[in-house]
């Protein structure tokens, strides 16, 4: 009898599909993730358990966004950075000029996702965006956006 392999999840999926859309949109692409032992990022930044990485092509240097993880290197105040974050340690991804995007369940079944749209907030979370300069995040026109879960 075949074995029935497992189902790979699509939550690393609709994180590129999201990342290529704010690309294509020249929209900067914001990662929410959740800190614990598997995270590899400063971890001056976070705020709450939670960091926001800038994914954008100025920000990152070799960006890989696999199946399992996430790697990247980028600068905070100047000093260049190895970063890792575990897909299954993503909370959301999203623009932040408008942050439209998409936000994920934390639990043991990966792979939920939930829209993200402009008129909604992101809380509990510090945005750093990981370049050479250092600026102040610029929130979306009707503030930072929220997860609302559609059922």
């Amino acid at each position: 009898m075949p074995q029935t392999s497992a189902i790979a999840s699509t939550k690393p999926y609709l994180i590129r599909a999201i990342h290529e859309w704010c690309l294509d949109q020249n929209f900067t692409p914001y990662l929410v993730a959740k800190i614990d032992t598997h995270v590899r990022v400063p971890r001056e930044y976070a705020k709450d358990g939670q960091i926001v990485l800038n994914l954008g092509l100025e920000a990152t240097h070799q960006l890989s966004i696999g199946n399992e993880i996430i790697t990247f290197s980028a600068r905070f105040n100047g000093v260049a950075q190895t970063l890792s974050v575990p897909i299954e340690n993503v909370v959301a991804i999203y623009a932040r000029e408008n942050g439209q995007g998409m936000a994920f369940e934390m639990s043991s079944t990966d792979g939920v996702a939930i829209p993200v749209d402009e008129t909604d907030t992101v809380s509990g979370t510090s945005e750093s965006t990981a370049t050479d300069e250092v600026h102040e995040p610029v929130p979306p026109p009707s503030g930072r956006p929220t997860l609302t879960r559609i059922k």
